[in-house]
């Protein structure tokens, strides 16, 4: 079905603008997918901050280099294409996408990704899934920064505690 320019140029915006707010872009082939699984997998997408959008390559390629990422994604584009554009969570979203495909019996393949400005192949993209999540990076960070005053508080604590367990040790000796 051929559209008219004006549908181009909305599409290239919508795209230019997912393309702006994600923090990476996963590459899907979704042949022999039904429209009622694509469906479901937008569902699951939107629920993980991510949007899944079938795209058309030159329009979409015409948004990347309208978004200044001119990258050869020729590689990653393979047969029907569909992207997920992901929120600021990477790991989670990847991993809601692999559990979606792996659920559905494979119908929707992951073909690459884009990462930045890196164009990444399909085992690249699938170990985004192994990232941590943002609440674990921020679990992370908080442990990182609380150690040192924990540590702190036990070397000012210790001498007081040192103390009180000798004379505790020597209130029962000679108690006893």
């Amino acid at each position: 079905m051929a559209i008219n320019r004006q549908k181009k140029e909305e599409l290239v915006a919508l795209y230019k603008e997912h393309i702006e707010k994600s923090s990476a872009l996963v590459f899907t082939d979704y042949r022999g997918a039904t429209v009622g699984k694509i469906n479901s997998l937008r569902d699951r997408m939107r629920s993980n901050d991510s949007a899944y959008i079938v795209t058309k390559k030159t329009l979409l390629n015409l948004a990347l280099q309208q978004s200044g990422r001119t990258l050869d994604v020729s590689n990653v584009m393979d047969g029907s294409t569909a992207v997920a554009f992901l929120g600021d969570d990477i790991g989670t979203s990847v991993k809601a996408l692999k559990d979606w495909i792996k659920a559905e019996g494979d119908v929707v393949r992951i073909t690459g990704a884009v990462l930045e400005t890196d164009v990444l192949n399909v085992t690249q993209s699938e170990a985004l899934a192994d990232l941590p999540t943002r609440e674990q990076m921020l679990a992370k960070l908080l442990a990182t920064i609380i150690a040192p005053a924990s540590q702190l508080v036990r070397t000012i604590n210790e001498p007081g505690a040192s103390l009180a367990r000798v004379l505790k040790a020597h209130a029962d000796k000679e108690a006893a």
